[in-house]
């Protein structure tokens, strides 16, 4: 397999990590890159659900390589709950698993930080962050006063954090200490230089497939600011998150739900609030798999997925949840905008304008029957293949990866 990149090119939640599990079986490693514990992919085998927030998605492969890389910050608490309820569902973690000693660490008292922020801004101003720390971890990480996981490795690590908690607000920063000891221990030999690591790996040979979270329009530099994540969840993050070169890149896979959900605030152009919405929400289970919020739902825009497609180098999609279109009579797909009486075929820069702009639409026929069923793309109702076929159309990007369904069965694998 080429050592590809999987992103996604809407808001967020477009089921990258049942794309990861089913690309993973060719790869040799799996590597996140960016984010961190706001994450939550999700993967179903069979009666087996699982919902991963910093674990790589190929983990459920016992002899494939995961790491975490060096962009990615980590909350020691929730890692060591996360590895630990892998273990006990039967999951090897132990010589197949790595976290970089660059990765910044998400604390206690960014938590607060990240709650207090949105629970005391004014309602027009609220990011919809899941209030997990990361933005604050990344603010220290670019101040340059945060902590690195490889600093648990060495005696002293305690002072630096209760010297950061007092900075954070006056804590002494006693229970924190005590809460991130036992963290400390269990990870610490799961801790290693990673970019060593992976450069050693890509001169085997070895197939990379580096997994990222959130999407495009979450991007912090092309995403809709300031309703964004606070890292690069665009291809390029690949790369600075990992230690390797551009040129290890050699394919790039965008990930898209074949309509258009955002979790938070921010513009949405194509949202529904009527009944089609909740058709799509109660259908496609559209609640966060981080923090259990109901999703935003809208028709699909060929606007974001052209911008993600450019921004991102996309080489080929991988669709998801075809089958949660199957009940509607009518598709609708925005394939530009209307800002002011005059038309828009990119992304606006600034939230307020792109707030403001208006989907103009083409409509499709729906087809009325189940997909979920179906194991053939050549089988799937001839109003369904002419949708998504329409959906590359407008996006300029062909089709790699189609799914019906939440299982790894559920997937028509065609140029990937």
């Amino acid at each position: 397999m080429a050592n590809t990149v999987l992103v996604g090119a809407q808001w967020g939640d477009e089921g990258k990590g049942k794309v990861v599990d089913v690309l993973a079986r060719d790869a040799d490693i799996v590597v996140r890159y960016q984010g961190g514990s706001n994450a939550g992919h999700t993967l179903e085998l069979g009666p087996d659900r699982y919902v991963l927030h910093l674990v790589p998605s190929g983990v459920l492969y016992p002899e494939k390589l995961c790491v975490i890389g060096n962009g990615v910050v980590v909350d020691p608490l929730e890692l060591k709950q996360e590895a630990e309820a892998l273990i006990a569902r039967g999951i090897p973690l132990r010589g197949r698993f790595w976290v970089s000693d660059r990765a910044h660490a998400v604390l206690p008292f960014h938590r607060r930080q990240d709650a207090a922020r949105e629970s005391g801004a004014p309602i027009g101003q609220r990011l919809g962050t899941t209030q997990r720390g990361i933005g604050p971890a990344y603010a220290d990480k670019a101040h340059r006063t945060g902590i690195r996981m490889g600093e648990f490795l060495r005696p002293g690590w305690e002072d630096k954090v209760r010297v950061r908690a007092q900075e954070h607000g006056g804590s002494d920063g006693k229970e924190m200490v005590a809460l991130l000891r036992e963290a400390a221990e269990f990870l610490r030999s799961f801790i290693t230089d990673t970019t060593h690591l992976l450069h050693e790996q890509w001169k085997k040979g070895k197939a990379i497939l580096f997994e990222g979270a959130q999407g495009t329009m979450l991007d912090v530099d092309h995403g809709t600011y300031p309703f964004v994540t606070s890292s690069n969840a665009t291809a390029g993050g690949a790369s600075t998150g990992t230690g390797l070169p551009p040129k290890a890149i050699e394919r790039v896979v965008g990930v898209l739900k074949v309509y258009t959900t955002r979790v938070g605030e921010g513009p949405f152009p194509t949202e529904l609030k009527d009944e089609t919405g909740e058709l799509l929400r109660r259908r496609g289970r559209e609640f966060g798999a981080t923090t259990g919020r109901p999703r935003r739902c809208g028709w699909f825009d060929a606007v974001v997925a052209r911008y993600a497609a450019a921004v991102n180098g996309v080489d080929c999609w991988a669709m998801t949840k075809l089958d949660v279109l199957d009940e509607c009579e009518i598709l609708r797909v925005c394939v530009a905008y209307e800002y002011e009486g005059c038309r828009i075929e990119t992304v606006p820069a600034e939230a307020e304008i792109y707030a403001a702009c208006r989907p103009v639409y083409e409509e499709f026929p729906g087809w009325k029957t189940s997909t979920s069923s179906i194991h053939r793309y050549e089988d799937l109702p001839v109003a369904a293949r002419s949708y998504v076929e329409a959906l590359c159309r407008l996006t300029g990007v062909p089709l790699g990866l189609l799914s019906v369904g939440p299982d790894r069965a559920n997937t028509f694998r065609l140029a990937l």
